[in-house]
């Protein structure tokens, strides 16, 4: 398998009135289609950021960051979303779903931006939610789900784009072991059947002996 991300003397700083706080220092990182590696650190050492970087979120000060070829830290601010909307999806610590709204209607959220027809959506959602399980869960509200459900439905959000890559930051971090260790099997079949690069930012040594290849930032450094 070739190359999907390359991140190539990547810095990235922040500024506080007229202080700069350098948090990512000449990062350079290759990760292979079909991947799945594990960022770990202490907290501040710049996990998240470069997560961020990855996905998109956020640009770097300096360097490149190229996804299949495509240096996404030259697009535009409108060309850059329409890339992350079709070939990153995200998981997060909290999950991050809309209360008002049911497990279907969250996981069909980042569709509404496709130019998927009412039917194709109905398609996505309910595979997306039968590859995490809960099938039989689509119209109860968040309130209704354990903390495991409801990230499980929000790795149903993330994959029903089909994207590119799939990036996590602290997936576990909120959950008891018991349903931690079944978020972490989730993702390393979506790593190995459904054969997605996944890049999961974790401070816990069990989460990441899940990954293939696990990478260690320090005060913004890529050990």
């Amino acid at each position: 398998m070739g190359s999907m991300i390359e991140v190539q003397t990547v810095s990235k700083s922040y500024w506080r009135d007229s202080f700069e706080i350098p948090v990512l220092k000449n990062i350079t990182l290759s990760v292979p289609e079909g991947e799945f590696l594990a960022l770990m650190g202490p907290s501040g050492s710049g996990k998240t950021t470069l997560l961020n970087l990855i996905a998109g979120i956020d640009r770097p000060n300096a360097g490149s960051i190229t996804i299949s070829g495509i240096d996404i830290a030259t697009l535009n601010e409108s060309a850059l979303a329409k890339w992350r909307s079709t070939h990153v999806g995200f998981i997060f610590q909290f999950y991050n779903l809309l209360p008002v709204l049911t497990a279907y209607e969250n996981v069909e959220l980042p569709l509404l931006l496709t130019s998927l027809s009412k039917k194709e959506r109905k398609q996505h959602v309910e595979t997306a939610l039968s590859v995490v399980g809960l099938a039989d869960r689509m119209n109860h509200y968040p309130k209704q789900l354990s903390g495991g459900q409801e990230q499980r439905v929000a790795i149903a959000r993330a994959i029903a784009t089909d994207p590119t890559i799939l990036v996590a930051d602290e997936p576990t971090g909120d959950l008891d072991k018991n349903s931690a260790d079944e978020i972490l099997t989730l993702l390393g079949r979506l790593n190995k059947e459904f054969k997605k690069t996944i890049v999961m930012v974790t401070h816990d040594p069990r989460a990441a002996e899940r990954a293939h290849i696990a990478r260690h930032l320090d005060k913004g450094e890529l050990q």
